[in-house]
């Protein structure tokens, strides 16, 4: 079973940036990061679950909502099985739990997910 593991958050002052990590990990044998779409999504504190963007398994990105490219970016890196999410120019408003899974269609829809892991935790204050 696929296994995703974030990390990379923390605190950070208004207008700084952050590089998130997801380690993706328990391919079957055959199979490799190329196979799957990696959502990236985030839950601020009495919100429901956002839908960042999907990194897709033909290696475009989609973006979802509110977060445009300027802000946001994801890249891959296959050798270590891990997809990154840079935020730049950080408000406080991205407070929020940062969340990472993996999919076989590019939809990276949150409804397919059933159990969120516990993500990384990022903090924008002064």
């Amino acid at each position: 079973q696929v296994q995703l593991v974030e990390s990379g958050g923390g605190e950070v002052q208004p207008g700084g940036s952050l590089t998130l990590s997801c380690v993706v990990s328990g391919f079957s044998s055959g199979f490799n990061l190329d196979w799957y779409s990696i959502g990236w999504f985030r839950q601020a504190t009495g919100q429901n679950h956002e839908r960042i963007l999907c990194s897709t398994i033909n290696n475009g990105v989609t973006y979802y909502g509110r977060f445009v490219a300027d802000r946001f970016s994801v890249s891959r890196d296959r050798a270590k099985s891990t997809v990154y999410l840079q935020i730049n120019n950080l408000d406080t408003e991205d407070t929020a739990i940062y969340h990472c899974a993996p999919f076989t269609d590019d939809a990276c829809s949150k409804f397919a997910i059933r159990t969120w892991d516990e993500g990384t935790q990022v903090t924008v204050s002064l």
